[in-house]
Parts: structure tokens; C-alpha cells; sequence
């Protein structure tokens, strides 16, 4: 599939809805209003697409670091033993995605828990099970707003985060949180139901008032504990079937300005500082490019080095592209103690 081979009003459900979702008490109706549908024909739509696997869930995309704590993280796996240690991966409801990855690290994958303390017991037991290290990258600054993934291909409006006051940001964030804050998370956490009062529907679940969500999601958002709220869309059912991990070596001491420069390019989907770990992980920046194809996607690397290289005098810049082999899991983070339960696009259906 590619975007423009979408009908005009699912191509707009999708390019248009992926933040500034409506926080009112009918929202697909509102949806409907702009894109010239029915709310039934809108719901029926986003059931089609998630049917297909186009989009994942309608819901919230939070701020690292501000619900609990998140790393990624890597192991090296003999070939023979891959899909059984990805499968023993995939099964901890704290990891979220999980993919094969063109380095002797071949597989690499993200975890989010409540405390650090349940994360590092989640490596310990994936090292057991890999039979080997666990290359633990906890984001140390985060350069890049999530404003959605430009269809188009134009590029969202970008803007980039200081990444040293933005930890320090999250962390104050965290600590302000209320328990209510963490139950309504938890309960988003496979989105928003596809019925016509969805806020209704999760207001049942936590026993509130429709109002008292709503409120509390536009509280989340004005804080910018909530990155967005919308849409969220998969990018290889979308066409981009190659996707790249960019790491790059960068002197520490200019990690900070190359971060925001980088973060500020349309081609760039994601731009944090991580750890070194010395001997075996040299590169302390990591950026995501997506493309249609894998001729693409290093062309744009070649153009984001070079450009690099010139603009801040790094001659003898480094960086790898590390491809996505294979996607053994791709969700949300789970914010509920555990996970399981239908899911509410299945549930609508």
C-alpha cells in the first residue's frame, strides 16, 4: 500500500488526525464533520484500517521517562536461536517493540516499567535467556517532538527540544503526576474504543464521568506530559517498508547541538542521546529514517552526514545505519500492571 493510493477522505483521516485529536464528547462525528462522513462511515473506516493493520490504535502518545521508566536495548543471537529468544522477548508485556537489526546486536527492543528497578529485573532475565549482555541505552536527552508522520511526505512542522532541560523537564513532570494521571494511562492503553462516545466508554471502565476524562486528558496535554493524542499509524503497512536506526559518534561535547540539528530535519522521525558503552557501543546518537526503499533511505543518511559533517566540522564523522530485518513486535507501552484484555478496536468490531 502507499499513501496516495488511498481514497482522499481515509488519506486525511490518517495524514490530519494523528495529534489534535477532538477532546469532545462525540469525537468521530466531529472527524466526520471535517472529512464529509458520517460518524458511523469515520468509525467504520479506522476499523477497516486497523483490520488491515494500518493504524495501530487511536490514542495517546506520552512523553518518555514521565509515567515510569524505558530503555532500549540490544542482545547478539545466533541466527539458529533468534526467533526463540525474540519469541521469550515478546512475551514480557513490558517490551513494546522488538525487531532484527542489521549489527552483530541483531535484535533490539524497548521496554517501559514503572520503576527502574522492575527494568533492570527485565534485562537480567533477557540475558539469561540470550545468554549474553545486555547492551542497556536508557535515553539520556530526547531532541525531537513527535508531531506524527508527514504522509505527504512534506515534512511536519518541526520543532526540537533542548534535550538536557527536557530530562530534567520529564522528571519534574513525573513527580507531579497523580494516581489518576497512571490509571487513565493505564486504561489507554490500547487506545480509544471505536463506538461513538468513546470517552464515555473509558469513563465507564474507570468508574468517572465523561467530563473528568476529557478534563484530564487536556490537563496531560497543556503540561506536555501527552505528546499527542490521535491517530497511530504503522509505517510499513503505509509503504515504508525500509526503516533505519542511524547511529552516529559524535564528540560528547557537541552531542547536544548536532542532537537539535538533526532533530530538525523532515526525514528524521526520532533523535535521543543514549549511553556509549565502551568497548562494545561507540555511537551516542540515535536517529530513525523511514522510506519506501532501502536505496532511499541511504541516500538521505549520505545527505544528513554530509550536511552534518560540513555544517559542524566533522571531518571524520561516523555514523551506521542499522535496517530493520524483521518485526517481531510493535505496540504501544503498556502502562497497566500487566497486560491482556481484548482489544478495543477488536471489541468495537
Amino acid at each position: 500500500m502507499h499513501p496516495a493510493d488511498l481514497p482522499d477522505c481515509e488519506f486525511r483521516l490518517l495524514n490530519d488526525w494523528q495529534r489534535d485529536f477532538p477532546l469532545t464528547s462525540r469525537p468521530y462525528a466531529r472527524l466526520g464533520d471535517a472529512l464529509g462522513l458520517a460518524e458511523d462511515a469515520v468509525i467504520a473506516r479506522l476499523r477497516d484500517l486497523a483490520a488491515r493493520g494500518v493504524v495501530s490504535r487511536v490514542g495517546a502518545v506520552f512523553r518518555p521517562h514521565t509515567l515510569g521508566w524505558s530503555t532500549l536495548a540490544a542482545v547478539a543471537v545466533d541466527e539458529a536461536r533468534l526467533e526463540s529468544v525474540a519469541a521469550a522477548i515478546n512475551a514480557y508485556p513490558e517490551v513494546n517493540h522488538n525487531y532484527e537489526r542489521e549489527h552483530r546486536y541483531n535484535l533490539w527492543f524497548v521496554l517501559a516499567a514503572p520503576s527502574r528497578a522492575r527494568v533492570d529485573a527485565v534485562l537480567g532475565e533477557i540475558g539469561a535467556v540470550a545468554g549474553g549482555a545486555v547492551l542497556d541505552l536508557p535515553m539520556l536527552e530526547d531532541f525531537h517532538i513527535d508531531l506524527g508522520f508527514d504522509l505527504a511526505g512534506g515534512g511536519r512542522p518541526r520543532a526540537h527540544l533542548d534535550g538536557a532541560g527536557a530530562a530534567a523537564s520529564a522528571q519534574r513532570l513525573r513527580a507531579g503526576l497523580e494516581a489518576e494521571d497512571h490509571a487513565l494511562a493505564a486504561a489507554l492503553d490500547d487506545g480509544l474504543a471505536l463506538v461513538p462516545r468513546p470517552y464515555a466508554a473509558l469513563a465507564a471502565r474507570l468508574g468517572w464521568r465523561e467530563e473528568a476524562v476529557i478534563a484530564r486528558l487536556e490537563r496531560l496535554l497543556a503540561l506536555g506530559v501527552l505528546r499527542r493524542f490521535g491517530v497511530v499509524v504503522r509505517h510499513r503497512e503505509l509503504g515504508y517498508t525500509a526503516n533505519a536506526m542511524v547511529v552516529w559518534d559524535i564528540p560528547d561535547q557537541r552531542v547536544g547541538e548536532v542532537g537539535r540539528r538533526l532533530a530538525g530535519e523532515p526525514a528524521v522521525t526520532l533523535c535521543y542521546r543514549r549511553p556509549r558503552r565502551d568497548p562494545d557501543w561507540r555511537y551516542n546518537l540515535f536517529s530513525m529514517v523511514h522510506g519506501r526503499d532501502r536505496s532511499a533511505v541511504l541516500a538521505e543518511v549520505d545527505r544528513l552526514r554530509a550536511g552534518l559533517s560540513a555544517e559542524f566540522d566533522l571531518a571524520d564523522l561516523t555514523c551506521a545505519p542499522l535496517f530493520s530485518r524483521r518485526r517481531f513486535k510493535q505496540c504501544g507501552t503498556r502502562h497497566a500492571p500487566s497486560g491482556g484484555g481484548e482489544h478495543p478496536l477488536e471489541r468495537a468490531a
